[in-house]
C-alpha cells in the first residue's frame, strides 16, 4: 500500500480524535462568515478591482468567486437561510453592472474573459454569452490574435489548463439552457467545449494530461524535460484543481452530454491520483509531487480537490466510506488553520502558474486577489453541506 496514503489515513484518525467535525449548520455559518467578510470589504459588487492596475470586476478571479457565491446562495434558498436576499442582490448587482457581458466584449476568445458567464447563465441572463460563444464556434478555423492563446483555431485556444475551468462549464451550462428551450442543436456549445478540452488534453505540447500519473501539466512550459527540484514532474496544485472542478461542473451542468463518460473517466483518474498525494496534514502541496518545493499549507487547490471529491460522493461516483472521512477531515483542517475570526482566509496562494509564484503563502498574508480563494472555499463547503 502507498506509504503516503497510509499516513493520510493515520492523520484522518488523529483529526477525528482531536476535534469534532463541523455540523452542516456550522459549515454554513463558516461560509457565511467568510463571505460576509468579503462583501463588507467590497460593498459595491460592480466596482473595479485594483491590483497594480484597475481592472473590471468581471475578470476571472471575481468570476470564480461568484461561482462559489452562486452555489452558496442556492443553498441558502433551499434551506431557507436568512442570507439569501443579500447574496442574491450582490450577484445581481454585479452582473447588471457589467450588462451580463463577458469581459472585453462578445468577440473575446480569452477564457479568462468568459469565466463570469457561468454565473450570468445561472442567473438567466444569457444573450451576450450566447453571442460570445457563437463567435467562438465561428472561429474554429480562425487564428487566435488576443488573450493567452496562440492557436490556429478556437479548438486550440485553451493553451493553459486554468482555461478549462474558466470555459468548459460555461459552454456546458449554455447547452443545457438551450436544451430546455427546445433548441434541437443545443449540443453545439457542449461540442465546442469538448473539442477545446480534448485539444488541451491530447494535443497541445503533446498533451497536457499525463494519463500515466493522472495529473496535468499547467502548460507547455512544464511538460518534460522540465522537472521539479526532486526530479519529478511538475504538477501545480491549483492548476489541477481548476481542471478537476471543471469536470465536475461540466458533468453537473449537462448530464445528457455525449462526452459525459469521457469527463467521468478523467475525473476518476484524477481522483485516484490526488488521493495518493494528499499530505498527512490533509493539505496538498502546491507542487503535488514535490513537498520540498514550497511545501507549506495552501487553501485554493486543497478546497478545489475536496469540492470535486464531495461532488463525487454526492453523485454516487465515489465510495462514501473511503472518501467522506478524507473530505470532512480536510474541511476541518482548512477551518482550523485558515479561517480568521473575522472571516478572512489565510494560506491562499496568489495568482501565478507554478509553485514558486506569490510565495510565501502564510496565514496572515493577503493574496494579490482575495476573491477566487473564497470562491473555491464556498464551492467545497456547499457540496459538504449536501452530503448525507
Amino acid at each position: 500500500m502507498n506509504k503516503r496514503f497510509v499516513n493520510t489515513i493515520i492523520a484522518i484518525c488523529a483529526t477525528f480524535a482531536g476535534c469534532v467535525a463541523q455540523s452542516k449548520n456550522d459549515v454554513m455559518k463558516t461560509m457565511e462568515l467568510a463571505n460576509d467578510y468579503f462583501i463588507n470589504k467590497y460593498p459595491d459588487a460592480g466596482a473595479p478591482t485594483f491590483v497594480k492596475k484597475m481592472r473590471p470586476s468581471n475578470l476571472w478571479t471575481r468570476g470564480v468567486y461568484f461561482e462559489g457565491l452562486m452555489a452558496l446562495t442556492e443553498l441558502e434558498r433551499q434551506t431557507g437561510g436568512d442570507k439569501y436576499d443579500v447574496y442574491y442582490k450582490y450577484i445581481y448587482d454585479w452582473g447588471n453592472a457589467h450588462k451580463w457581458t463577458p469581459r472585453n466584449g462578445v468577440t473575446t476568445r480569452d477564457a479568462d474573459d468568459y469565466c463570469c458567464s457561468q454565473t450570468y447563465i445561472d442567473m438567466g441572463h444569457i444573450a451576450p454569452t450566447l453571442e460570445c460563444f457563437d463567435h467562438l464556434i465561428a472561429c474554429r478555423n480562425v487564428p487566435q490574435t488576443q488573450g493567452n492563446g496562440s492557436s490556429t483555431g478556437s479548438f486550440g485556444d485553451w493553451t493553459w489548463i486554468d482555461a478549462i475551468q474558466m470555459g468548459l462549464p460555461a459552454l456546458s451550462k449554455l447547452s443545457r439552457v438551450m436544451e430546455l428551450r427546445g433548441d434541437k442543436d443545443y449540443l453545439r456549445y457542449a461540442e465546442q467545449g469538448w473539442h477545446m478540452y480534448r485539444t488541451s488534453r491530447d494535443s497541445i505540447a503533446g498533451g497536457l494530461f499525463n494519463t500515466k500519473e493522472g495529473l496535468w501539466w499547467r502548460d507547455k512550459d512544464f511538460v518534460p524535460p522540465y522537472k521539479e527540484p526532486n526530479g519529478r514532474n511538475c504538477y501545480w496544485s491549483r492548476g489541477n484543481g481548476w481542471v478537476y472542478a471543471a469536470l465536475v461542473r461540466a458533468m453537473e451542468a449537462l448530464p445528457s452530454d455525449p462526452h459525459f463518460k469521457d469527463y467521468k473517466r478523467d475525473y476518476l483518474m484524477m481522483t485516484k491520483a490526488l488521493l495518493k498525494c494528499q499530505r498527512a496534514d490533509m493539505y496538498w502541496n502546491v507542487s503535488l509531487h514535490d513537498e520540498s518545493n514550497y511545501g507549506g499549507k495552501e487553501l485554493s487547490g486543497t478546497a478545489l480537490f475536496i469540492y470535486g471529491m464531495a461532488w463525487g460522493v454526492n453523485h454516487g461516483m465515489l465510495p462514501v466510506k473511503k472518501y467522506k472521512p478524507v473530505i470532512i477531515a480536510t474541511w476541518n483542517a482548512m477551518v482550523k488553520d485558515c479561517v480568521h475570526a473575522d472571516g478572512f482566509l489565510g494560506y491562499v496562494q496568489g495568482t501565478g502558474k507554478q509553485p514558486s509564484d506569490s510565495q510565501p503563502v502564510t496565514y496572515d498574508r493577503c493574496p494579490d486577489f482575495d476573491d477566487y480563494g473564497l470562491g473555491c472555499f464556498l464551492l467545497a463547503g456547499t457540496e459538504i453541506v449536501k452530503m448525507k
